[in-house]
């Protein structure tokens, strides 16, 4: 039985997480969690779980937290009950838990690096769900990686896709996980793309695009942030830097394909040309799944792929003056240093503006194009965690100077 710590338990990955847990009781026991301000769904997972240690990230709602459970009734009261600490300290506190062996990062954007960081060093695997450990802190994280011995499992589905894959290749076999170590035997990865909200508006349409149409994804239900970034195609420009990072391939090797039917979760062209590839029905528990297995599969009983129910997989290039934060993102990742952590900080903001629709659609990779260009001349190549932490604070105050100076000054949901 493998023990668990997840970060952000009442978010998606990680309800989803405590799922998997309730669904395999003789395989996962969870012994840690970090949750934001949901205590009522926290609570129910306290109950359930009966973890030996939940922190809160706001520490002013422990006193909440603690007379919720004391007021459960005797014989809903977990026994014994948690220990409860918080703020920053806390959050580091469960990532490297000493009954843990596995820790989800489901924390969403740079409050998740801190704990991240915290379960490397202790040398606890994780399930990396939180791709700002690698996208803003690439360079800090792999030494770590290093020195620990800890190993990222990539819990997203398209980089699980990849590494699903890679399962009996070279690069598995000799190249120690996520630590940027390029295997002979790996020649190309394609990242999948749903294409978002608007893959099937003409550019000239985007002029009129609304926050509710960047938030409608053709698929599937995510958070609206994500939706955005979907819509955009900055989430697989992020996938990206953070596929350089964990398979070791310079950016010319990594490719991004139109698949509007999401059901190929990405693919690997291996040195003799063969392409192996992972298919699924679009669900995060698959992925998720995997990294709390591996080495092994667990059997379940979830739905089967069934290619003749989906009927045509088709694939086009992403056009480049549609989509060009995915150019944005190629470029940062190729500059290094700490321009993937402006990049990936100008980007929350501006999607941030554009939700509270203090900017438009097409103002968000101008936005992030201005604080990539103004970090040119303060760039740093090898950097600190301080100095992560420091131009992403610079980067999101850049972006809302820059905000206000928008041609867009007026509410677009009547456009």
């Amino acid at each position: 039985m493998k023990a668990i710590s997840v970060l952000g338990s009442t978010g998606s990955i990680g309800t989803q997480t405590l799922e998997i847990a309730e669904e395999f009781p003789n395989q996962f026991k969870v012994v840690a969690l970090t949750a934001g301000r949901n205590l009522p769904l926290l609570v129910k997972q306290i109950q359930k779980h009966t973890p030996e240690v939940v922190a809160l990230a706001d520490e002013s709602l422990l006193p909440e937290l603690q007379e919720r459970l004391n007021s459960l009734s005797k014989e809903n009261r977990p026994n014994p009950l948690p220990e409860l600490i918080g703020g920053t300290d806390g959050l580091n506190t469960v990532a490297s838990w000493d009954h843990a062996d596995v820790v989800v990062t489901g924390i969403v954007g740079c409050a998740g690096l801190l704990p991240t960081l915290a379960a490397i060093k202790s040398g606890k695997d994780l399930a990396l769900a939180n791709k700002e450990t690698l996208i803003a802190a690439g360079p800090v994280v792999i030494p770590e990686l290093k020195r620990s011995g800890s190993r990222l499992l990539p819990a997203d589905s398209e980089h699980s896709a990849i590494f699903q894959c890679l399962q009996g290749t070279p690069w598995a076999e000799n190249a120690r996980l996520s630590t940027g170590t390029p295997t002979p035997g790996l020649r190309h990865i394609q990242l999948t793309a749903s294409g978002g909200a608007f893959r099937d508006w003409s550019i000239e349409e985007l002029e009129k695009a609304s926050v509710k149409d960047a938030t409608s994804h053709p698929n599937w239900s995510m958070g609206k942030k994500i939706t955005v970034d979907s819509a955009t195609l900055m989430n697989k420009g992020l996938e990206v830097i953070e596929a350089h990072y964990l398979f070791g391939l310079d950016y010319d090797q990594i490719e991004i394909v139109i698949h509007p039917q999401s059901i190929i979760h990405s693919m690997v062209e291996l040195a003799d040309s063969s392409v192996l590839a992972q298919l699924g029905w679009p669900d995060m528990k698959l992925p998720i799944l995997y990294c709390l297995s591996w080495p092994n599969r667990l059997e379940t009983s979830w739905r089967r792929l069934n290619l003749t129910e989906v009927g045509n997989l088709t694939f086009k290039q992403p056009d480049t003056l549609k989509y060009p934060c995915m150019e944005l993102a190629y470029s940062a990742g190729r500059f290094g240093g700490t321009m993937p952590a402006v990049l990936n900080a100008a980007n929350e903001e501006a999607v941030a503006q554009f939700l509270q629709e203090k900017i438009h659609y097409l103002d968000i990779p101008k936005l992030i194009e201005h604080a990539c260009e103004k970090h040119k001349v303060d760039i740093k190549s090898s950097p600190s965690l301080n100095d992560v932490i420091a131009v992403d604070k610079w980067s999101r105050k850049e972006v809302k100077i820059q905000a206000k100076k928008s041609k867009y000054q007026i509410p677009l949901s009547g456009l």
